[in-house]
């Protein structure tokens, strides 16, 4: 059916240097905002390809300015249910959050402003 958009998840893709993605990732935590790893995200049915797809495409687009990100993870970041409020759009106070914890990591954090679209992402929710 044309017009149709499929559902999907919101993410902002990051490249993340490795010594610095488990404390970011804790940070985002806190925050309700979650890491997917690229590699690893449930949605890619070959993640590490895609992986190497997406630093290169990011790091290619800045020519030379991320050079210093070519060994760094791709994540893509996603907001978690308090973010929403049933199906009214992302409010700008979870872009500003994002954005502004992303800025506080500048040294180890490379990404653009503005937010994707993936297929959903499932969070494993405890009984």
């Amino acid at each position: 059916m044309l017009g149709v958009r499929r559902p999907h998840e919101n993410v902002a893709t990051v490249l993340v240097a490795p010594a610095a993605l488990r404390d970011l990732e804790l940070e985002l935590m806190a925050l309700d905002l979650r890491v997917w790893p690229v590699a690893t995200a449930p949605v890619c049915p070959d993640g590490p390809r895609l992986a190497v797809q997406v630093r290169r495409r990011m790091l290619m687009s800045k020519r030379g300015a991320w050079d210093v990100a070519a060994g760094w993870v791709p994540v893509w970041i996603t907001f978690g249910a308090s973010w929403y409020d049933g199906d009214e759009p992302l409010p700008w106070a979870a872009h500003a959050t994002l954005w502004t914890t992303l800025a506080g990591h500048a040294e180890h954090c490379r990404y653009r402003l503005g937010l994707g679209g993936v297929p959903r992402l499932s969070v494993h929710q405890e009984a």
